[in-house]
C-alpha cells in the first residue's frame, strides 16, 4: 500500500464526475479551491493525513488524529523561563512567538503476523473539534478496527486513551492491550481523587479499566511482540514508556511524549513543561533518550512532532536539532 497524504473527500467527489460534467466541474473546482483557502485556518476541516514507511519487513503507519491551536507557548513549554526567552527561541526557528499548534499522531506497526497500534488519540470526545480521526485514517490506509491485534498504551493521558472506547464499546474489538503496570496502578488508585490527577483518574476508569480482562502489563525491556520492546521513560507521567521497534537489523524508537515540541523540548530539553508530572525526571529522561537516539542515529516517532511525526536528532548546543524524515524509508 502506498502513502496517502492530504487527499480530501471534496477532491475525490469532484473527480468522479469529470467525464460528463466538464463545464460545471471547472466552476466546482474554483469554488472548492476558494473554500479550501478559507478553511485553511480552521483545523476542524483539515484533510486526512497518513504516512506509510518501511522498516525491514515491518510496515509503519502514522495517522494524524487531529491538531489544535494551543495558546501561548510559554504557558506550556519553558514554564520556568520568561515569555521573552521562549519567544526568542521560537523566532530563531521561524515560528510565531505567541502561539503554537499541537498535533496528535498515533502509530501502527504491521509486523506481518501482528498489527500493533500505539495509542488511540482523542476518540469520539474530540470530533466536534476536528480530532478523533484515527479510525478514519486507519481505514483509509487499509486497516479496519477489527484487524488491530494489539493496542499499546504508552501512558494514560487523555489524548492517548480517548479512542479506546467507541459508543461505550471497545473501539478495537479483537485487540489485546499492553501497558506498563506502574502507569496503570497510579491512575486507577482512588488516592487520585481530590488531587490534580482526579480528571485523569476518571478518564482511566472510563476508558482503560473496562478493558482490564484483556490487559497485559510489561516492565522495563518487556516484549510486546517479537521486534517491539518496551522501555521505562518515566517523568512525563509516572509510568510513561517508550518502545524500540526492530526488523531485519533496522531499528527506530517510538518516544511517545518524551519530547512534546520539536524546538522547545529538543533544543532546550531541561526547560520545564507544564504537562510533565515530574519535571526534573522528565528532563533527565529526555536527555537520556535523545542522547541515545542521536548517538545511534536512529529515527524516532514522537506523538506531538510535526506530521508525519517521524525524524532524527543530532546533538546541537544545549540540546538537539530535529531533522524531519524525508525519503529514507521509501527506498
Amino acid at each position: 500500500m502506498g502513502d496517502h497524504s492530504t487527499i480530501s473527500r471534496r477532491s475525490l467527489f469532484l473527480a468522479a464526475g469529470a467525464a460528463t460534467m466538464a463545464a460545471p466541474l471547472v466552476l466546482n473546482r474554483a469554488a472548492a479551491l476558494a473554500q479550501t483557502e478559507s478553511d485553511a485556518t480552521d483545523m476542524r476541516v483539515r484533510p486526512l493525513e497518513t504516512r506509510s514507511l518501511k522498516l525491514g519487513s515491518f510496515r509503519i503507519l502514522t495517522v494524524r488524529d487531529g491538531m489544535r491551536p494551543s495558546g501561548a507557548p510559554n504557558e506550556t513549554f519553558g514554564t520556568d523561563q520568561s515569555a521573552d526567552a521562549v519567544g526568542a527561541l521560537l523566532k530563531e526557528n521561524f515560528l510565531p512567538a505567541d502561539s503554537f499548534v499541537n498535533s496528535f499522531t498515533p502509530a501502527l506497526v504491521d509486523t506481518g503476523s501482528e498489527v500493533v497500534l500505539f495509542d488511540t488519540g482523542m476518540g469520539e470526545g474530540g470530533r466536534d473539534a476536528g480530532m478523533g480521526r484515527l479510525v478514519e485514517g486507519l481505514k483509509y490506509a487499509g486497516y479496519t478496527p477489527d484487524q488491530i491485534s494489539v493496542v499499546v498504551i504508552t501512558h494514560m493521558h487523555g489524548d492517548h486513551i480517548g479512542g479506546l472506547m467507541e459508543g461505550g464499546k471497545p473501539a478495537f474489538p479483537n485487540a489485546r492491550y499492553v501497558t506498563g503496570r506502574t502507569e496503570y496502578d497510579f491512575w486507577v488508585n482512588p488516592a487520585r481523587m481530590g488531587t490534580p490527577a482526579e480528571q485523569g483518574h476518571q478518564g482511566v476508569l472510563a476508558k482503560v479499566q473496562p478493558l482490564a480482562e484483556k490487559l497485559t502489563f510489561i516492565e522495563n525491556e518487556g516484549e510486546v511482540v517479537p521486534g517491539i520492546t518496551g522501555l521505562d521513560a518515566f517523568g512525563h507521567s509516572p509510568g510513561h514508556m517508550i518502545f524500540r521497534i526492530e526488523s531485519e537489523g533496522k531499528a527506530m524508537m517510538l518516544t511517545a511524549d518524551t519530547a512534546n515540541h520539536f524546538v522547545l523540548s529538543l533544543q532546550q530539553p531541561d526547560w520545564e513543561v507544564r504537562f510533565d508530572m515530574d519535571k526534573a525526571q522528565a528532563a533527565a529522561t529526555r536527555r537520556k533518550v535523545f542522547d541515545m537516539i542521536a548517538t545511534d542515529r536512529l529515527a524516532f516517532i514522537g506523538y506531538h512532532m510535526p506530521f508525519p511525526a517521524v525524524g532524527f536528532v543530532e546533538k546541537a548546543g544545549p540540546g538537539y536539532r530535529f531533522v524531519p524524515v524525508s525519503y529514507q524509508f521509501d527506498l
